[in-house]
């Protein structure tokens, strides 16, 4: 029996000092030495981090080169060791390489489009109006001519003119154009001197201004701009504007100084094609200043609204 007894007590002394180890510290592991705290570095001796070559400050990414504003680095030079060449015949591979530039940027290309071509219903005195150009070039260099006029039937041509410039990118959505100016009708056809902008303004609209300057000396300028308002994929809604005016009185074309006229359209066009698009609309044009007294003394009115069918065509 006392040898029972002893057996007892030692199976139960170990697990009640394993059991005492175990609720010592609830937080931690019981061992035999503490971690010592880390130590906090000095900002001396702190190194600092090092520079994310990605990093974005003030909206501009910099490449190695934080204080450079974005756009303004040189361009490094052009690749002169191409290890095609060591596998393939070079003069093969330039000629490869040449017709690679000018399917990517480098492509002459052309363009004929009439914006505007048009019947023009005006109480009895129906009429006609044309506005179109082509173009020929690349992306920066272009020769365009550009034709525009209107007349009434039975009357003849009333204006026509007839423009060939250069056209030069000065930008990604402008172009800067210059060249002569040959008026048609009214008589006497003056020649011009061509100075003028073109291109794609803010919120999708499309301008133009230029200025004429005569071989008699006159100086003429014209405003012009419309947007096109899509209201399903293929039916387009384009308001139009165009302002003419003149630094001088020009009565042997009938032109007066100022603000001579201006003419606002709007027009409806529906795309059965990209290319191919007839439309519906109606116009107001009015002379003013000079001109308007030059028309009235002429016996011709100051300004109409014309009802406007035609077709807006390119390829």
């Amino acid at each position: 029996m006392r040898i029972v007894l002893c057996a007892g007590a030692a199976l139960l002394l170990p697990s009640a000092a394993l059991g005492q180890a175990m609720t010592h510290d609830h937080g931690a592991p019981a061992t035999a030495t503490e971690m010592p705290p880390a130590e906090t570095p000095s900002p001396e001796t702190a190194e600092a981090p090092a520079e994310d070559p990605h990093a974005m400050h003030g909206g501009e990414m910099h490449h190695g080169a934080p204080g450079l504003p974005a756009g303004t680095g040189t361009a490094p030079s052009a690749a002169t060791d191409w290890a095609a060449d060591s596998y393939y015949d070079p003069v093969e591979m330039a000629r490869v390489r040449a017709g690679l530039w000018r399917e990517h940027g480098g492509a002459r290309l052309s363009q004929v489009m009439f914006n505007l071509a048009e019947y023009q219903v005006r109480q009895g005195r129906d009429g006609y109006r044309w506005d179109g150009e082509g173009w020929f070039g690349g992306d920066l260099d272009r020769l365009v001519v550009r034709s525009e006029g209107d007349g009434r039937f039975g009357q003849g041509v009333d204006r026509a003119e007839v423009q060939a410039l250069y056209s030069r990118a000065i930008g990604p959505y402008f172009n800067l154009q210059a060249g002569i100016r040959q008026d048609l009708s009214p008589h006497p056809a003056r020649t011009h001197a061509v100075l003028g902008v073109e291109g794609l303004a803010p919120y999708w609209f499309d301008v133009a201004a230029a200025v004429f300057l005569s071989t008699t000396g006159d100086v003429l300028a014209r405003v012009e701009g419309y947007y096109d308002q899509r209201i399903t994929q293929r039916l387009i809604l384009q308001p139009r504007v165009e302002l003419n005016l003149a630094a001088q009185d020009v009565p042997e074309n009938g032109i007066g100084a100022g603000l001579s006229d201006a003419e606002l359209g709007l027009r409806l066009r529906y795309e059965i094609t990209r290319e191919f698009a007839p439309y519906v609309g109606v116009t107001y044009d009015r002379a003013f200043g000079g001109t308007a007294r030059l028309a009235r003394r002429a016996g011709d009115g100051t300004g109409a609204a014309s009802l406007v069918a035609g077709v807006r065509i390119w390829f």
